[in-house]
């Protein structure tokens, strides 16, 4: 009962923090208000730390005070204590767990929405990244998840342009599975195998005779952050932002599967350009029809072919799309899929500030959707839509000028579901990890 007890109150304690926090935003000057809205959020875990994640990654969807703020939750979210890790550490490896290590550090070296990440070393030298779950978090998550159904319900019933019953559902599912560290290690073998041809990009290695459910170690890589870039070589960025595109959509368009979590913190550079792609807890698999429906979307922006893009809206879960919903949803995807249009070198965006032509986009597509009764975006859509925007929003950090429309090509040019369905039912067993939901 006192359990309970003190998971209730700490649940109240995390609300009303975040709630004092925005109460107070009209107060102090704009700075002091940015850092106490960052003290208030990084005390979170779960959903609710990652949609300011999302929020701090797309540039100007806040002001730059507050995104500058709260990008350092990416990586320097509030740590816990070394008698808390040592409890923790102990419970997961058993009482004996630092003779395992020829050293571990006591500082996180790193702390994020649902754990924290210490550095180590093995007993023959290998450097290690050691992922601690904070305890309790099953229910934190419920919890915050409760929480954004209620949100989602004002949201609906103030703005009736999104229907968001399956976006909660989908981001219910994918927050469960990132709880369990054996299926993240498991992606993590995933990931190796469908990168295995990418020079420019690297994955960690899981151990798993130093992982648990809610312990993962792996290889520690070396990097920096991508906005320690925003200065270097045009050179330099383009070839990252390749790198990035490469690591996100080889999977996608050869296996049916996505990095579900593009925010700052879950990559780093390498000094010649690559990258170290982290974090594998939000992954999603698809059917093979899904992945031709984008490509069958891409083909009717670029020919005009309406049939073809009803047929698209359906395979990915649009029910019986009216034309004029066509019309709108149109808007958005030609939108999307503008850079992968033109053969040149360009930059993701061309037109207005960086972010702004996106959100004019998107408010008069929502300013339709509303006009028309709604729509309720299938499941299978999140995740997308969140890589695509996530990913466009690292391209403008870069500002990086890329022949996308080859580099898109150079990945769909031999596609056939057929052949996808065969490369993922093996890649997906190999690795241990659960196929896509017919």
């Amino acid at each position: 009962m006192q359990d309970r007890a003190s998971h209730l109150s700490g649940r109240v304690k995390r609300y009303a923090q975040v709630g004092k926090a925005m109460g107070g935003l009209a107060l102090g000057g704009s700075g002091e208000r940015a850092r106490k809205l960052k003290e208030a959020l990084g005390g979170l875990k779960g959903p609710l730390m990652k949609v300011a994640q999302i929020l701090a990654t797309i540039p100007e969807a806040l002001p730059e005070e507050y995104a500058a703020e709260l990008r350092q939750l990416q990586s320097n979210a509030p740590r816990m204590g070394w008698p808390f890790v040592k409890r923790r550490m102990a419970g997961e490896l058993g009482p004996d767990w630092r003779e395992k290590f020829a050293r571990f550090e006591p500082e996180a070296a790193h702390a994020a929405s649902l754990g924290q990440v210490h550095r180590a070393i093995t007993h023959d030298g290998q450097e290690l990244a050691v992922k601690l779950q904070y305890p309790g978090m099953d229910s934190v998550v419920e919890a915050d998840l409760r929480q954004l159904k209620l949100i989602f319900r004002l949201f609906k019933a103030y703005d009736g342009a999104i229907d968001p019953s399956d976006i909660h559902a989908e981001l219910a599912e994918r927050l469960h599975e990132e709880l369990d560290y054996v299926r993240e290690a498991a992606n993590m073998r995933l990931y190796a195998a469908m990168l295995a041809g990418e020079a420019g990009v690297r994955a960690p290695e899981a151990l798993p005779e130093l992982s648990t459910s809610r312990l993962l170690t792996m290889s520690w890589l070396d990097g920096r952050p991508l906005l320690d870039l925003t200065d270097a070589p045009q050179e330099m960025r383009d070839q990252v932002a390749v790198n990035m595109f490469r690591a996100w959509y080889v999977p996608f368009y050869r296996y049916g599967v996505i990095h579900g979590d593009p925010h700052l913190g879950n990559y780093k550079v390498r000094q010649d350009g690559r990258i170290n792609l982290l974090d594998f807890g939000c992954i999603r698999v698809f059917r093979p029809g899904f992945v031709q429906g984008v490509l069958d979307l891409y083909r009717a922006v670029e020919s005009g072919d309406r049939d073809l893009a009803v047929h698209a809206y359906r395979a990915w879960g649009f029910q019986d799309p009216t034309p004029e919903l066509i019309a709108t949803l149109n808007r958005w995807a030609s939108f999307l899929f503008a850079p992968l249009l033109e053969d040149r070198p360009r930059l993701i965006q061309e037109t207005g500030s960086p972010g702004a032509a996106g959100y004019d986009v998107i408010s008069k597509v929502r300013e339709e959707l509303g006009r028309l009764g709604g729509v309720r975006p299938p499941r299978e859509f999140v995740l997308m839509d969140r890589a695509a925007i996530g990913l466009g929003s690292v391209f403008l950090h870069l500002r990086a000028q890329v022949n996308w429309h080859r580099l898109f090509h150079s990945l769909i040019g031999d596609f056939s579901p057929e052949a996808l369905e065969k490369r993922q039912a093996a890649a997906l067993w190999a690795a241990g990890v659960a196929p896509a939901k017919k």
